[in-house]
């Protein structure tokens, strides 16, 4: 055996060793959830709100969670979006032709794509400090709208740029203008692959705990409106986890196994949206 072909087999079996720990951890992480949440895991815990001494193995449950790890992840999806979609369309090449004000913003977004979210909580709360708001659903929704922002550009970007430019030329020859032709042919036909770049926003968003942690705050009640504290799925794992009780603890691992459940739904729908993109697409 050549010393080529032997170091391609080796390669192949280094490959496979990874694959193989990529998915045993994944079946760890996942088994472990199941194990220790699924029993812990009552129509209680998801339909109610916690009650007195919740956090020392009192009654209730999560709901107060389950709705405020929602709206914020809608929220800060919905806020993103917005400023992603025209950032996004404006760095198409159309646009940009390689200009270099569109390399520094990709290289901007780039750095923001990798600055932890802990940072991201810091600077939602100096900013809470000089508007005078305090913890609250709305300042947890601009905060994580700025640590998902980055995703939902870079991912837009691509999306919009995989598609064949001679879907563009029939909207030139009638006379379009190129946000004309960028807005209505080309996005309409990258619909179900911004979709899914919305989607695994949404599951980075609903997934987040620093970001919130000083900004949205944490309570036992759902929020009424933008102005109130709300809390969140991650932040309840953290805070029932930290509790010397087992009982508690398991029902941190239910808590853990919800959010998973979510995180799961939403993987599955992106992919589906994803398949119905690539058949969708113009050649």
């Amino acid at each position: 055996m050549g010393f080529a072909k032997l170091a391609d087999t080796a390669l192949m079996r280094i490959g496979q060793l990874c694959l193989f720990l990529m998915l045993l951890s994944l079946l760890l992480i996942v088994g472990i959830v199941v194990l220790r949440g699924a029993p812990a895991l009552t129509a209680e815990m998801i339909t109610q709100t916690p009650k007195g001494g919740f956090y020392l193995g009192g009654g209730g449950g999560v709901l107060n969670a389950i709705v405020g790890s929602l709206c914020l992840a809608f929220g800060a999806v919905i806020l993103a979006m917005v400023a992603a979609l025209p950032i996004a369309v404006v760095l198409q090449k159309e646009y940009s032709r390689g200009a270099e004000w569109a390399r520094i913003a990709r290289f901007a977004l780039d750095l923001l794509w990798g600055i932890p979210s802990i940072v991201y909580g810091a600077f939602g709360f100096l900013l809470m400090v000089w508007l005078g708001w305090g913890m609250s659903l709305g300042a947890g929704i601009v905060t994580l709208a700025l640590v998902i922002l980055p995703v939902m550009v870079r991912t837009m970007e691509e999306v919009l740029a995989s598609i064949p430019r001679s879907v563009m030329e029939p909207s030139f020859a009638l006379g379009a203008t190129r946000l004309e032709t960028i807005s209505m042919a080309i996005t309409r036909q990258a619909l179900p692959a911004l979709s899914v770049a919305c989607l695994l926003a949404f599951g980075r968003a609903i997934g987040d705990a620093a970001s919130v942690l000083f900004t949205a705050g944490y309570t036992d009640y759902i929020p009424g409106s933008l102005s109130e504290p709300a809390a969140s799925l991650p932040l309840a794992v953290f805070f029932q986890l930290g509790s010397p009780g087992k009982e508690v603890q398991d029902r941190a691992y239910a808590s853990a196994l919800i959010l998973l459940a979510v995180v799961l739904a939403i993987t599955l729908l992106a992919r589906r949206l994803g398949g119905r993109f690539e058949k969708s697409i113009i050649r």
